[in-house]
């Protein structure tokens, strides 16, 4: 596309200014990044995070009235969901929107989506995440209008069981932090804590690689520890959660971030931020040569004493890094930006 038929496909978009609401769960903020990317398609943008639970009293609120119900055995949880399902009602009656993203929102009840049947207006389901990790059924699925999926391979098993769905790949926020102008000799990872990632970090540190790792599941603080229900920990030099605009600067400051993904279908999102941000990236999934070119933009390891090679060099080497670092940061932003995502799920609507 040339720069003339690019703008002239802007003004037309800006044009619109249709109200767009947007409900996704609070996971990291990435709601907003998201409704960004439409912004730019000149919608005015509405966020409702419909488990989101803000300032400390409504938190503590959260773990009295739900949480610890929960872990003495009442069904703490279903009050939650409950309490969640009318307060998205209530947002869709005040909103009035002329279209609708719902993300995930499996916990919300019946009464959401019949409240949403009710508005008819144009609406699509954005599942990123597998749907084995979901309450909701083929069936149910087969019910919407247009279902989006964070995987190819699950998008085109929907399409063959009957449902409209689409391929949506995760994507980066270009304007949510600036690359950063110092870099550390650590690998690090930013995340959830599972035993795969547990086995490999263990095993970088043990080969001599000096690690990093980040998030709740991983800190050694008391606090954190308390809050998962847990005492025993890694050990591994580890920090405490970080918003997501600081991961992404702690990602591309790093000699190399590493992107694991164990069982899932689809490519997480730091598959797009860790280049994105002019970092480093070490992944495990082959297919992340539909988005990036393999040894020139991304690194690919598929065992952990090829992530140890990996990580030699990326520290060794760092002129080769560099090359590595401004060529991904390149693809990103010329194709793997919310503006992108937006610009291919805005042709969608039903």
């Amino acid at each position: 596309m040339n720069l003339k038929s690019s703008v002239m496909e802007r003004k037309w978009f800006m044009a619109k200014q249709e109200k767009l609401l947007i409900i996704s769960p609070a996971f990291h903020g990435y709601c907003y990044s998201i409704a960004d990317g439409f912004k730019e398609l000149g919608y005015e943008t509405v966020i409702h995070r419909y488990d989101a639970f803000d300032g400390a009293s409504a938190k503590i609120r959260n773990k009295v009235q739900y949480e610890l119900p929960s872990k003495i055995g009442f069904d703490g949880q279903k009050a939650a969901e409950k309490h969640a399902t009318a307060v998205a009602i209530a947002k869709l009656n005040e909103v009035r929107p002329d279209k609708l993203i719902v993300i995930k929102a499996d916990t919300l009840g019946d009464g959401f989506w019949e409240r949403v049947k009710r508005l008819n207006i144009p609406y699509m389901l954005w599942l990123y995440d597998d749907l084995k990790r979901h309450r909701y059924s083929i069936d149910f699925l087969k019910q919407l209008p247009v279902v989006l999926s964070y995987a190819r391979s699950e998008a085109e098993e929907f399409s063959n069981a009957g449902i409209n769905a689409y391929f949506a790949p995760n994507g980066y926020d270009p304007k949510l932090a600036d690359p950063p102008s110092h870099r550390t000799q650590e690998i690090v990872f930013v995340g959830s804590r599972y035993e795969n990632r547990v086995e490999m970090m263990l095993h970088l540190q043990d080969a001599g690689i000096p690690v990093r790792v980040y998030g709740r599941g991983w800190s050694h603080h008391p606090y954190d520890r308390l809050r998962m229900w847990e005492w025993n920990r890694p050990n591994l030099p580890a920090e405490r959660d970080v918003p997501l605009k600081e991961a992404y600067q702690i990602q591309a400051g790093a000699a190399g971030a590493i992107n694991i993904h164990g069982l899932q279908a689809g490519l997480a999102m730091r598959t797009f931020e860790v280049p994105g941000m002019n970092g480093l990236q070490l992944i495990d999934r082959p297919d992340v040569e539909e988005f990036y070119d393999v040894g020139k933009e991304v690194l690919l390891y598929q065992s952990n004493d090829e992530l140890v090679e990996l990580c030699q060099r990326v520290i060794s080497d760092p002129q080769w890094s560099e090359s590595i670092r401004e060529a991904g940061r390149k693809r990103s932003l010329a194709e793997h930006t919310f503006f992108h995502r937006a610009q291919k799920m805005d042709r969608l609507w039903v």
